[in-house]
């Protein structure tokens, strides 16, 4: 077998890492936040999703992967997220970025909870050109029954996931680590999950270029 000559493959790393740079160069906008299937954009575009218990810290990582402090909601009341929000870069790119509700804890009444329950639960099994979704687990307390509650879900309609580690800045490397090796050892065997699991820190900018070369891939598909 042929080796790739190191100045094309020199070449391709540097086209992909400017591909990775200007999807996230540019601004991105809210698009729209839907709170029943009828509210939800056209599936002319790639979608990923965001997933994961209440107060993991989904907005602040959306913020920091697209360098928008103000883009996704932020709170200190979990379960403030009440609809599929749908961020979308300037210039299209083909590519949506959906920050759906915290799971495990809600402050709202439990018919509002049961209603935006069922519609994530929709959303998951009907929508075709949702690509991934990236499940994010509290690096300090790793993943919960919620979490494999949620995972069980994505296994058996087939939704491909990932598992991204936040605020891993507040653990030391060492325990860290060993999150991680747990994290994957309970993943090994679910068939709709990826191997690669992405430590990161909003706050700190860890595991960001990472996590923006996850989605970067899905804009050439």
């Amino acid at each position: 077998m042929s080796e790739i000559p190191a100045s094309e493959g020199s070449a391709e790393t540097a086209d992909r890492a400017e591909s990775v740079r200007l999807l996230f160069a540019r601004p991105w906008d809210f698009l729209i936040g839907a709170r029943s299937l009828g509210d939800l954009p056209p599936l002319d575009r790639t979608e990923l999703a965001f997933a994961g218990r209440s107060n993991v810290g989904k907005s602040s990582l959306i913020n920091a992967l697209t360098g928008q402090s103000g883009l996704a909601r932020t709170s200190n009341t979990p379960g403030r997220t009440r609809e599929l929000n749908f961020f979308l870069p300037e210039a299209e790119a083909g590519l949506l970025l959906v920050d759906m509700p915290g799971y495990g804890y809600a402050k709202a009444p439990k018919t509002e909870v049961a209603q935006w329950s069922r519609l994530i639960h929709d959303y998951l099994r009907g929508r075709a050109n949702l690509r991934r979704v990236f499940v994010l687990v509290d690096a300090r307390h790793g993943i919960k029954p919620s979490d494999e509650t949620i995972m069980n879900e994505f296994d058996k309609t087939a939704v491909p996931y990932q598992i991204v580690l936040t605020k891993a800045d507040k653990i030391k490397p060492a325990e860290l680590e060993a999150v991680k090796a747990d994290t994957a050892d309970r993943i090994r065997k679910r068939p709709a999950s990826h191997p690669t699991i992405i430590a990161t820190s909003a706050e700190k900018g860890w595991g960001m270029e990472e996590l923006r070369t996850e989605i970067s891939a899905f804009t050439s598909d």
